[in-house]
């Protein structure tokens, strides 16, 4: 695994008011920082910044000859602060409800700019990832060259904060909080269909339907692996995301972002509805030319974006194939 790197934000002062020193950590990928195209890995609510390699939650969609290639770009994903990655308690965050989804895209952008990155050839994340990319895209409408949230959405919906509400009650209320809250998410991230498809209402030899097996599995798994007070943090930035901030008007803050936008959604996700995305799709095509649309086909729901690579890298191969043309004897790269 790539070492994870930290950079400390000192008195930062979030948008409740309250001020704190973060130390954001970070890990980078592919070519010497610096040297080639940046491209950013926003994680999901129980992700990391650990994008490839050994444990890597993205090895099929970014590596060595593969669609985002690692020979051309540099990859740079931060750790949403108080995800635990680093298992230092002193960077975990207790009052959480003190933060939002705004909070953690400036942090982020205070980052790049420390590390002197003032251009972004792509900005990629699903979920609450792609949540924090619209986030950060709005915060510097003139970094990023193409912005590509995948099952997200540029608001937390009062579907989603619905469902973050319960979650916050169960984290804080059930004798096993970890597990129970990462049951019921797993209901939302996949579809009827998608558990009929494996389970077939089949059981196990102590009478336990398998899919209650499944479930157990993933609850006992994220409780050996995951922290509380992460959960907790992860699921309070999914429930604030909202790049208008007091119900501003979308298209108008939206049109002042100049990446190239690519918004892919999946036409069975339960959790970030593709008929929200649809509908920002067609506000958005009003005001700007640059707005593309990809919808995943799958009855895996929201997980599809980390189960169905084959039709994500077919909508992303286009942004990130890179030709090596010459010039005088020289190579240059182009986008």
């Amino acid at each position: 695994m790539e070492k994870l790197q930290y950079i400390t934000i000192r008195n930062f002062i979030t948008i409740s008011g309250k001020t704190h020193t973060i130390n954001l950590s970070y890990q980078t990928f592919g070519k010497t920082i610096h040297t080639a195209p940046f491209v950013l890995v926003n994680h999901a609510l129980t992700g990391n910044s650990n994008v490839i390699g050994e444990d890597g939650w993205w090895n099929d969609l970014i590596g060595e000859n593969k669609c985002i290639d690692t020979n051309t770009y540099t990859i740079i994903a931060f750790n949403i602060p108080g995800n635990g990655f680093d298992n230092n308690p002193e960077n975990l965050i207790q009052d959480y409800k003190n933060f939002t989804a705004k909070d953690v895209a400036k942090l982020m952008a205070i980052a790049l700019e420390q590390l002197k990155i003032e251009q972004l050839f792509a900005v990629i994340g699903g979920s609450v990832g792609g949540g924090l990319a619209w986030e950060l895209a709005v915060i510097k409408p003139n970094l990023i060259k193409h912005l590509i949230p995948i099952a997200t959405d540029w608001k937390s919906t009062d579907w989603i904060i619905a469902n973050c509400h319960i979650q916050d009650a169960i984290l804080n209320n059930s004798s096993q909080p970890l597990a129970d809250a990462r049951m019921h998410a797993m209901t939302l991230y996949r579809t009827p269909e998608s558990l009929a498809q494996k389970f077939g209402r089949t059981k196990k030899e102590d009478k336990l339907y398998n899919v209650e097996s499944w479930l157990n599995y993933h609850g006992d798994s994220l409780n050996k692996r995951f922290n509380l007070s992460a959960y907790k943090m992860m699921n309070q930035v999914l429930k604030t995301i909202d790049i208008t901030e007091n119900h501003k008007d979308f298209i108008e803050v939206a049109s002042t972002i100049s990446s190239d936008i690519h918004i892919i959604t999946i036409n069975s996700d339960l959790f970030f509805k593709a008929e929200e995305n649809w509908n920002n799709y067609v506000d958005l095509k009003s005001v700007k030319d640059n707005v593309n649309i990809h919808e995943i086909k799958s009855i895996h729901g929201h997980d599809a974006f980390l189960i169905e690579f084959d039709q994500l890298e077919r909508f992303l191969k286009p942004i990130f194939k890179r030709e090596l043309k010459t010039n005088n004897n020289l190579e240059v790269r182009i986008a």
